[in-house]
């Protein structure tokens, strides 16, 4: 598992608390996720399975956001639906809110459930499940 200068600059920018979470959810991602591309994309750490985005985390005012690019299909009740196309969130305050055994069942459903993000201005924002 690298760490990119990138992500470590923006881990770097973060509180205490922040950066405890972050690197938290950076190292569960790779250890459930390794076969995932990842980068900062649009300003913060961002997976990727074949181009298509999966899973990402962002510095909120008041939290930090773990975003399932398509997390509303996975039908678990914690996740909460972001914007208006197939994405779900969770916040976190705290590492110790940090369930890594739930961590574990999103990431798992992140690479069986996934919506077509890659391909979406192509389509003129028509999403299409690729699983």
């Amino acid at each position: 598992m690298y760490l990119s200068k990138e992500i470590q600059a923006y881990h770097q920018a973060l509180s205490h608390s922040d950066q405890t979470i972050c690197k938290l959810l950076f190292v569960e991602i790779c250890r459930y996720l390794p076969d995932a591309d990842y980068k900062i994309w649009h300003r913060h750490p961002v997976w990727f399975l074949d181009g298509n985005p999966i899973v990402g985390y962002s510095k909120l005012k008041d939290s930090v956001r773990l975003l399932f690019w398509s997390g509303q299909s996975f039908e678990v009740e914690d996740l909460q639906p972001e914007g208006s196309f197939k994405a779900a969130e969770y916040r976190y305050t705290d590492a110790t809110e940090v369930n890594t055994r739930q961590l574990k069942r999103w990431l798992g459903l992140s690479k069986k459930i996934q919506w077509d993000y890659k391909n979406i201005v192509k389509r003129k924002g028509k999403l299409e499940r690729l699983k």
